[in-house]
């Protein structure tokens, strides 16, 4: 098989996989070395200061000898199979990179053979890359769940970001849909990276020269509906791995149904509004200090899906609200739907200045169309509903009207429609016709009727 083809195989195979949206990397430029991080490029990942880098994402093989029924390689599906040698794939990446298509790699892999042969492979691979061709652009690499402890070191030591996909959210939705996985080999790697990249921290403040292990960290990625897992035990596995083994990131894909297997949910399309409420919720968790347990509980163990997981907590818990803008403390205003931590740090900033007025809120930031049934301004309440959470949530989820119209509003067309046979045009007589309603409307001339008025004849 040539290149061409196995390149548009594993690139398509890839696209499962989404844990590749952040490097938090910051490769400087260095002397007789290729590509950085620190240059801007033109998509799919970020550096650690938010610009963005173009990444070539790919597997090194799709040949898997794993049969998760979920997963479109597992090997008792019918697909077309590809790989790459480490040779092959080091060389596609320093040309891609030299013809400024990509600023960095993202290497996934089906397990061919044994963990141990195909992380062996993937190392090979970004080795050449390294020493070879001097390569010191982004490299994202997934390590293999059951490949020996030292594979693991001599990856970390060569790449930017490892991660090691949990797959599923639970022991028994391993055991349903990936027999051959077990948790304990997915859960051991994630280990060893925390307690080699924690090493390696230490080491460098005490001598500056020690290279480093996996600078922008590890993450993993979660299946989002192909089990029945709730939204509450999602989060609480996300929290337990944020704590132990000090993740950048967890990844929630929605689970695409791209096979047929009795095991699996009969659903029409991917939940993506879900897998979107799961990374708000997810925010909360990192940036506002919320807990899992804040956030869903047992009364409600899924997100809503009609509101913002803040909003939706702000509505179970009407007992703190409205807080005053010209009191509340940094992270009260953080549990403000509508305010997030840049407009909370404008509100604290501006109040060693003057008080606050409700006109000033719209100009730091604040989303007011949430805001405002939840704060009160110098005393002054200007959400205009009652706080009932009834009410509330009828009014955040009607769609937004334009300024000076009430909820509820309908714009007015010009045209009539072409099912109602009351609005049908009885005659055509030059650019407007009369309905039988009696209204004159707009009738679009066709490329006779233009003819004919330049012509005269109209």
């Amino acid at each position: 098989m040539d290149l061409s083809n196995k390149l548009q195989i594993l690139a398509a195979a890839a696209k499962y996989d989404v844990s590749c949206s952040s490097s938090g990397s910051n490769r400087g430029k260095a002397k007789g070395k290729l590509g950085n991080t620190a240059s801007s490029g033109i998509c799919h990942s970020w550096s650690d200061d938010g610009r963005c880098i173009s990444l070539l994402k790919l597997l090194f093989t799709n040949d898997c000898c794993y049969d998760c029924s979920f997963c479109v390689n597992r090997v008792s599906n019918d697909v077309p199979r590809a790989s790459f040698t480490p040779e092959e794939l080091a060389d596609l990446t320093i040309n891609f990179y030299r013809r400024n298509y990509i600023e960095g790699l993202f290497l996934s892999s089906a397990i061919s053979n044994s963990p141990d042969r195909t992380m062996e492979q993937l190392v090979q691979t970004v080795r050449i890359l390294r020493e070879r061709y001097r390569f010191n652009g982004y490299i994202h690499l997934k390590a293999i769940p059951g490949a020996d402890r030292r594979l693991i070191e001599a990856a970390g030591a060569l790449v930017d970001r490892l991660s090691v996909n949990i797959e599923l959210p639970t022991s028994e939705g391993l055991r349903r849909l990936a027999p051959q996985k077990k948790r304990e080999n997915i859960l051991k790697p994630m280990g060893q990276i925390t307690s080699k990249i924690v090493e390696n921290r230490e080491e460098r403040r005490q001598f500056r020269r020690t290279p480093t292990f996996v600078p922008a960290g590890q993450t993993t990625q979660l299946i989002v509906g192909a089990t029945p897992e709730t939204d509450l035990q999602i989060f609480h596995l996300a929290e337990g791995l944020y704590r132990k083994f000090q993740l950048k990131r967890v990844y929630y894909s929605a689970y695409v149904p791209v096979m047929r297997d009795p095991k699996l949910p009969a659903i029409p399309a991917p939940p993506l509004l879900r897998e979107h409420r799961l990374y708000q919720a997810d925010w909360l968790l990192r940036f506002y200090g919320f807990t899992a347990g804040e956030i869903l509980d047992g009364s409600q163990p899924n997100l809503d899906l009609d509101v913002d997981p803040k909003t939706g907590w702000a509505l179970r818990n009407l007992h703190s609200f409205p807080v005053e803008i010209n009191r509340a403390d940094y992270e009260t205003l953080l549990r403000v739907p509508g305010i997030g931590v840049k407009s909370a740090n404008r509100i604290v900033a501006a109040r060693r200045v003057r008080r606050i007025e409700f006109e000033h809120l719209a100009k730091m930031g604040i989303v007011l169309k949430r805001a405002r049934y939840f704060i009160t301004c110098n005393g002054k309440y200007y959400g205009q509903v009652s706080l009932d959470a009834a009410n509330l949530r009828q009014q955040l989820i009607l769609p937004q009207a334009p300024k000076g119209l009430t909820p509820g509003w309908e714009q007015m067309s010009l045209f009539t429609e072409a099912n109602d046979p009351a609005q049908v045009p009885l005659t055509l007589p030059g650019v407007f016709s009369e309905t039988q309603k009696g209204l004159l409307v707009p009738v679009l001339p066709s490329m006779e009727d233009k003819l004919a008025l330049v012509t005269g004849e109209i």
